[in-house]
């Protein structure tokens, strides 16, 4: 037994080390590899696996684990101002899916009973594919992101309810033992008692508990009393028939606020990436192809119109509430599928003797295809919905320029070209601004400013916008190509502009000095250095040591810069560049240190003593004191 484990995980490792780098690498992102993973190791390809239902019981904990990283996300203050569209398009989104796939079962001749528990069941959406998705597509923090969240978040604290409406809707049948046993008002009070054992305990007794830990300075311990935590948790809601992830995720929220958050954070998370890995291996190994095969087109029929339900809600949801057309169809794609908290539902559906057999089967069947599908489903969204998006906006007709005099022109004005706006409108020059993105101008002109949509790769844009009389072009766009597009088109046309480009990065800022543009400045440079500056005085150099330091650090990386793009094709001398500069700036540093030191030491010894003039006081410096470890700042 020990032997099949151990070849189990091998063969689970084995299949992830190798399908989700080549995954990655082709665009499909790491969700689809594992699930692609679990296929081929699963019993209808390879079969080189045991029981993927023991595996799964594992994997799950990663779902529970990655609730409780959330729920150490959310601030109990966030969490509250969340709650209008936590409750708002959550709640719709449960209401209108359970509702409409209820009718719908309606037609296929089941009982009431069993078309709602299918409604509700089929409603839910995968916490763990959604966000890990949107996670690695950066799309998290987004409208569309925002908003699935909020989804997800009423989802998961939707399914207490239903783990209770479903036995209430069953005819008769055994109860699943799990379930709390006590009846009727005894199982209400079970159920607080655990919730509020959970929240107190974590607010008032998780605290002196982790700080004991913590005290003993051994980090495997810390970590052992996190997994405990969560364990403990989990264990305490399986034992009143609650979702294990709902009580972890609560007891993430309540230890937001602890000093602790971030060290249970960084212990939590390495364990959270492996088993949701194993978690999708075991969804993808969990298809039931023999099924499939027997019945294609009942399950491939399902499996669309489950899709399509979802899709219809989640993109009128997203009407109602304004959201951008392109975020829609994001919002909508991400959580057309079913969730993982399908499988337990569905179990508890066929112990309470509700669902059939065959009819939990081809359910999830479904639920799994459909989880399978929407790493696929967010790759053509990216590839062609979003492109659409963005090629209706590049054929929107330009705005009609009325200012045609301003001494400066500014192109792309997000987060880089407002900084230059607002510098130059407080000293009262005026300045054209020009921006390709429909959505943001939108929202700048809110906000009082005067923003001009259109390309500035145009040639009749750049003279409707007065190129040929101004002095300076502010190019300040993120997108590199249209960036030397501009520069280019500008050099050509209109001679006489001064050019002061934004560099998104060093290689960017590489192809402007081939292009000829002299004035490059790369965005974070600056915010960088006076960072650094700001950590060399608060380790106790001296302020204007620091600052120049700062300066010189950047004469000296801006010399680098123009020296390698002479070598941007020459890959070793490129580095031997980096390498030469860095040694000679930490000599110069040096260098100039021990001159300040120098001078500063002349000047205190050639200063007169307390007995030639009484009135003269000079306080030593602390590097000249006898004890350099214990400098003496207090002699005079």
């Amino acid at each position: 037994m020990t032997d099949g484990l151990l070849f189990d995980a091998f063969i689970f490792l084995t299949a992830a080390v190798v399908s989700v780098p080549i995954a990655r690498r082709l665009g499909m992102g790491s969700v689809l590899g594992y699930l692609i993973a679990g296929i081929i190791i699963g019993p209808y390809l390879l079969n080189v696996v045991g029981k993927t239902d023991d595996v799964m019981h594992v994997a799950e904990f990663g779902v529970v684990l990655m609730l409780f990283l959330i729920g150490l996300e959310l601030k109990p203050a966030l969490l509250w101002q969340l709650k209008g569209p936590v409750l708002g398009l959550g709640g719709s989104q449960v209401l209108l899916t359970t509702v409409a796939i209820a009718i719908i079962s309606l037609l296929f001749e089941l009982r009431w009973q069993q078309a709602v528990t299918t409604g509700m069941i089929l409603a839910l959406s995968s916490t763990a594919i959604v966000l890990q998705s949107l996670t690695e597509r950066r799309q998290l923090k987004t409208e569309s992101g925002q908003a699935s969240f909020a989804v997800l978040l009423f989802q998961d604290i939707a399914v207490i309810p239903m783990l209770a409406i479903i036995p209430l809707l069953a005819a008769r049948g055994s109860v699943p033992d799990t379930a709390p046993t006590l009846g009727g008002w005894q199982d209400g009070l079970l159920i607080a008692a655990v919730i509020c054992g959970i929240i107190l305990g974590g607010h008032y007794l998780m605290r002196p508990v982790f700080r004991f830990i913590a005290q003993s300075g051994m980090r495997e311990i810390f970590v052992a009393a996190a997994l405990l935590l969560v364990i403990l948790i989990a264990l305490a809601m399986q034992s009143v028939g609650l979702s294990p992830a709902l009580g972890t995720f609560l007891a993430g929220v309540v230890l937001a606020e602890s000093e602790y958050r971030h060290e249970l954070e960084a212990n939590i998370e390495p364990f959270k990436g492996l088993l949701l890995g194993l978690f999708f291996i075991s969804v993808g190994a969990g298809i039931n192809f023999t099924l499939l095969a027997h019945e294609p087109g009942v399950v491939l029929g399902l499996l669309a119109l489950l899709i399509l339900i979802k899709c219809l809600v989640l993109q009128g949801l997203g009407g109602v509430s304004r959201m951008n057309p392109s975020h829609r169809w994001t919002f909508a794609l991400a959580l057309a599928q079913g969730s993982e908290f399908a499988f337990v539902l569905l179990t508890l559906a066929y112990q309470s003797q509700l669902l059939s057999a065959h009819l939990v089967s081809l359910l999830t069947l479904v639920v799994a295809l459909s989880m399978a599908l929407t790493p696929v489903l967010l790759i053509l969204n990216q590839r062609f919905v979003q492109r659409r998006y963005e090629d209706q906006e590049e054929e929107r007709e330009a705005d009609k320029i009325d200012e045609h005099d301003n001494p400066v022109i500014i192109v792309g004005f997000g987060r880089f070209g407002q900084v230059v706006g607002r510098l130059l409108h407080a000293h009262g020059i005026g300045t054209t601004v020009l921006d390709n993105d429909a959505g943001h101008i939108d929202v700048l002109r809110k906000f009082g400013y005067k923003v001009f949509y259109g390309d500035a790769d145009r040639l009749d844009l750049l003279y409707a916008a007065g190129a040929h009389k101004a002095k300076l072009l502010v190019v300040a766009v993120g997108n590199p190509a249209k960036s030397l597009a501009v520069c280019e088109l500008a050099q050509k046309h209109f001679p006489q502009l001064k050019l002061l480009v934004r560099a998104i990065d060093r290689p960017h800022a590489h192809q402007l000095l081939q292009q000829g543009v002299d004035m490059v400045y790369r965005e974070t440079v600056g915010s960088a250095v006076d960072l650094g500056v700001n950590a060399l005085k608060e380790l106790g150099v001296r302020a204007n040591q620091a600052w120049r330091t700062g300066q010189t650090f950047k004469q000296h990386d801006e010399k680098l810069l123009r020296e390698q793009t002479a070598f941007i094709d020459d890959e070793s001398m490129y580095i031997t560049k980096s390498v030469q500069y860095r040694h000679i700036l930490a000599e110069m540093l040096q260098a100039n240190q021990e001159d300040r030191r120098s001078e500063i030491m002349s000047a205190w010894e050639n200063t007169p003593t307390q007995e030639d003039e009484p009135e003269t006081q000079i306080q030593r410096p602390f590097f000249a004191s006898k004890n350099h470890d214990t400098p003496n700042r207090g002699e005079k």
